[in-house]
């Protein structure tokens, strides 16, 4: 695990953060090794700048997983986002209760709500993109610069577009079971470190044999 008090994985400069170290909310969960880069904003205001209408009302959670990549201006997008189409009307009445001589409890009726953002581990999520809420997206997945995703992203696959949209998968599927059934990402950092070629080469044969070992 990454000491608690580093925020800086980089000593060369200070755009990019441990995402876990920097973040307050115990609604928004982080992963170990999860970083996000900013060139425009203080990385460390993460949660203000990027995860967008998440109120306490709605009980919703952010769960990142280990060893993510997010790139600046990603954004994540609650259901608080979301004017209801059950309604004959979008317009927020309940949230402006008090105009309308409304009862405050009712304030969630102004959106449809359609649950927590759920991001696995080693995704990349490419600048500018955005999540919206109810989105679940598998481990290893690549998330194409200014997508804007809609669903749910299978694990290992490559998206990008308005809406976003399968492109390609990056590894056949008994790879990515096989990817899946490993999670190398929960391994202890001395054996991670210890196989980072075989990670980073593709050498998923190596990957297989060491874990065959413990």
């Amino acid at each position: 695990m990454i000491p608690q008090w580093k925020i800086y994985p980089r000593s060369q400069g200070h755009s990019t953060v441990y995402l876990q170290n920097v973040v307050t909310d115990p609604s928004i969960s982080v992963g170990d090794y999860t970083i996000y880069d900013d060139f425009v904003n203080d990385p460390r205001d993460f949660q203000r700048n990027n995860v967008l209408y998440h109120y306490p009302i709605n009980h919703e959670r952010l769960i990142i997983g280990k060893f993510c990549s997010i790139a600046c201006g990603a954004k994540f997008l609650f259901n608080s986002a979301n004017h209801t189409r059950r309604s004959l009307s979008t317009y927020i009445f309940p949230v402006l209760f008090e105009e309308w001589g409304l009862d405050v409890e009712h304030i969630p009726q102004a959106w449809d709500n359609k649950g927590d953002i759920v991001v696995g581990n080693d995704v990349w999520i490419g600048y500018e993109a955005v999540i919206l809420a109810g989105v679940t997206i598998g481990d290893g997945a690549i998330i194409g610069a200014r997508a804007v995703v809609t669903k749910d992203v299978p694990p290992y696959t490559i998206v990008g577009g308005v809406p976003a949209k399968p492109i390609r998968s990056r590894f056949s599927q008994k790879e990515i079971a096989q990817l899946l059934a490993l999670k190398w990402w929960d391994w202890p950092y001395e054996m991670i470190s210890a196989h980072l070629d075989a990670i980073q080469s593709g050498d998923l044969e190596r990957l297989k044999q060491a874990a065959e070992r413990q």
